[in-house]
């Protein structure tokens, strides 16, 4: 089973009125379904990046890594005998 990036879901049925269906959303991601199957998401403007996405700096990701190491270090070690 997958899961849903949204919270909230609406049918194809309920696509021919978008706005009443973004307005029921308040600004969030909606979920599009057709036979119980996602289909796609309609995503507010306000859900969306405003301006230029951020980068994180090297030094973030470089303390990310730091910050994650004493969980993987164990399993780096046991795979390198196999």
């Amino acid at each position: 089973m997958k899961r849903l990036h949204a919270n909230q879901i609406c049918t194809m049925t309920e696509l021919r009125e978008p706005q009443k269906v973004l307005d029921q959303a308040g600004g969030k991601p909606v979920a599009i379904m057709k036979n119980s199957q996602c289909v796609g998401y309609l995503v507010p403007e306000e859900a969306t990046l405003q301006g230029e996405p951020r980068y994180a700096t090297m030094e973030e990701v470089l303390a990310a890594v730091e910050e994650t190491r004493a969980q993987t270090q164990p399993v780096l070690d046991f795979l390198k005998d196999k």
